[in-house]
């Protein structure tokens, strides 16, 4: 049987003169009355906007449309889509408005050196959306700017992918509260200065979702919203080039309900949309700008690589991916121009760059993306103490657009994968599975001498491969101990500060500012038991937050320390986003330096020794930029003698040009 998405190669016309005469021509057709009706809905000068905002974004949005779903029909499609777009305009609140022209000046708002991220699931650190209100003093004392909520759109009942598998877009999960509490929330933080990120599920949703339900019953209207099969024949070609994603309680990505395959690449109950239906992509566009409209500044597109499905590939990151996310991109931003994405894509650094617009014609997308090979190379050289790889892997990677990005982080809500190339290791003499295993054996307590107090996910006994689980300050292996806090503590916020200063939002992770450990409870539930990631998912300590302005404490240490990183942070430009971030060679394995500049700015140089002992490197290295001065470190100015930079163990400089 031939399959919709087996179609061979991808061919795109890179906007040939041909697409832009007939995005011009649809254009011509749609103006005279989208003018009309925009003015009748909005005032003048806000329909002249309107309008603009699709002249100047015209190919960013026929022309996906296009290469996706055929030149047949484009136009009819644009016009449907464009007019979504004037509906939630039209709807749009008086304050996001004027929030949306304050961003339309400031276009690199989200890029600002004052930025700081902090992520959190509502009900671990306050039980409900009203009680996340309740604590923004907390937050704002942190120097946080973004606040990131984990899943809080309605899940099904029972296993629900921690959140990721919604029943309904348009509701929030009601354990935390309301969407029109949701509301209240973006409204407090946007009064503080703060925006508002939350998870949006793009590639499936749960088979509880009333889109599901209506295309199961057999609705025309849905006909084409997943993706299913009769027999095996697909399913099992499909299968021969797909790498499952939790190959141990979910292999396959296919799951027989009734007498269909139904496609489901993560759990049975997550089922993967069709993007290749219209009808589909109408549907999100329309849930964005739905919940745009409640205040939420920024999607985290969850799954996004995933969306399109091409036999004989792994169906991640094809192009189609890319062309759908432009087109949603501009759509919304046709309505909420404030608006941005962030591209929850954990894929190889070459397939990354894309996400941020960063191909051979640059072509806007998503605004940020988490920088997974930056955190992967953070905890790779904390554990062999040599920055070599993490110079070698950084160093390499394309360079992005200047209007995105970088999302920084040292731990998240999920596992760490080792993302680490045989290419990148056999540049530094080192083995790539080798070092993998080493790094699994090190973070889970079992290679010899390890501090850390992680714990391997996902293992495979057949493959030998895992993934880590465990808390930042369980993996720096601070204890309940006072002994094992020094060593503990510097390596945390050796972490942070390399995070903190590589240019882009840095996101702390919800008890990581207070070195909170790992949480065993989660194995009293039965619904987290199987899923030990819930181990470094606490529940929020407040006890322990208010031990954080005590520097006597554990607490009042880190606190402290992140505070300093963040109050440093803000009035260095060079670590705003759209600079320039560049490796440093230096003479000595064990320290890693980067330099930032940013067009505006002057030099900025990091130093990060990893090593548990003092270091030098030559001073020429960094010297050669200018004089530079100690802006903040671990352990007071950088010392250099007879032409060496000194380092301390487990510590960190940093460098301007005055």
């Amino acid at each position: 049987m031939r399959d919709p998405h087996a179609t061979g190669g991808y061919v795109d016309p890179m906007a040939g003169s041909s697409v832009r005469t007939r995005a011009a021509s649809a254009f011509e057709a749609l103006l005279p009355t989208l003018m009309q009706e925009a003015e009748r809905r909005l005032n003048r000068s806000e329909a002249l906007a309107f309008v603009t905002r699709l002249e100047t974004s015209l190919l960013d949005v026929y022309e996906p449309l296009e290469i996706v779903y055929g030149s047949d029909g484009t136009a009819d499609l644009l016009n449907d889509l464009v007019r979504s777009a004037l509906d939630a305009a039209a709807e749009r609140p008086a304050e996001l408005r004027e929030l949306d022209r304050r961003r339309e000046i400031d276009h690199g708002w989200y890029q600002r050196a004052r930025q700081i991220g902090y992520v959190c699931y509502a009900d671990r650190f306050a039980g409900s959306l009203r009680a996340v209100a309740d604590n923004l003093d907390y937050l704002g004392e942190l120097g946080v700017t973004y606040l990131h909520l984990m899943p809080l759109l309605a899940p099904r009942p029972g296993e629900n992918d921690g959140g990721y598998a919604v029943r309904d877009y348009r509701a929030v999960d009601p354990r935390l509260g309301t969407m029109d509490e949701l509301g209240d929330l973006a409204g407090e933080l946007h009064g503080r200065g703060m925006s508002l990120c939350v998870d949006l599920v793009l590639n499936h949703t749960a088979k509880e979702h009333a889109w599901a339900r209506a295309w199961e019953a057999g609705d025309p209207a849905y006909a084409g919203f997943y993706m299913s099969y009769p027999d095996r024949e697909m399913p099992d070609a499909y299968e021969r080039t797909i790498v499952p994603v939790f190959p141990d309680r979910a292999p396959g990505s296919f799951t027989l309900f009734g007498d269909r395959w139904v496609w489901t690449t993560f759990w049975s109950y997550q089922w993967d949309l069709n993007w290749a239906d219209p009808r589909v992509f109408r549907a999100m566009l329309e849930t964005i700008l739905w919940l745009a409209n409640r205040g939420v500044d920024v999607f985290r597109l969850d799954a996004v690589p995933f969306l399109w499905k091409r036999l004989g590939t792994t169906c991640l990151n094809e192009p189609e991916v890319h062309r759908i996310v432009q087109a949603l991109h501009a759509l919304t931003r046709l309505a909420a121009p404030g608006v941005i994405f962030k591209a929850e894509a954990i894929v190889a650094p070459d397939d990354l760059v894309p996400y941020l617009g960063g191909h051979d014609r640059y072509r806007p997308e998503c605004e940020l993306a988490y920088h997974n090979q930056l955190m992967v190379m953070l905890w790779s050289s904390l554990a062999t103490k040599d920055a070599r790889l993490m110079a070698q892997s950084l160093g390499r990677m394309r360079a992005i657009p200047d209007s995105a990005s970088w999302v920084s982080y040292v731990r998240g809500h999920d596992d760490i994968g080792w993302a680490i190339s045989a290419e990148d290791a056999s540049a530094v003499g080192w083995d790539w599975w080798n070092h993998r295993n080493f790094l699994n054996a090190f973070y889970s307590g079992r290679f010899p001498g390890s501090y850390a107090r992680g714990a391997l996910f996902q293992e495979n006994p057949d493959t030998g491969d895992a993934r880590i689980s465990g808390s930042a300050a369980s993996l720096c292996g601070i204890t309940d101990d006072p002994a094992s806090w020094p060593k503990g503590v510097r390596r945390l916020l050796l972490l942070h500060a390399v995070a903190f200063a590589y240019g882009g939002i840095p996101l702390i992770y919800m008890g990581d500012e207070l070195a909170m450990r790992n949480d065993p409870t989660y194995r009293d539930d039965p619904a987290l038991a199987d899923d030990n990631r819930w181990m470094h998912r606490p529940r929020m300590d407040w006890a322990a937050a208010a031990r954080r302005n005590d520097p006597s404490t554990l607490e009042g240490r880190v606190f402290a320390g992140l505070r300093s990183l963040v109050a440093a942070r803000k009035d260095l430009l060079a670590l705003r986003g759209g600079g320039e971030t560049a490796i440093v060679g230096l003479d000595n394995g064990h320290v890693f330096a980067w330099r930032r500049r940013h067009p505006r700015s002057g030099t900025f140089v990091g130093l990060a020794n990893f090593s548990e002992e003092p270091q030098t490197v030559e001073a020429a290295a960094i010297g050669r930029f200018g004089w530079l001065e100690t802006v903040l470190s671990s352990d007071g100015p950088l010392v250099v003698r007879e032409g060496r930079a000194h380092v301390p163990p487990l510590g960190f400089v940093w460098l301007v040009e005055r």
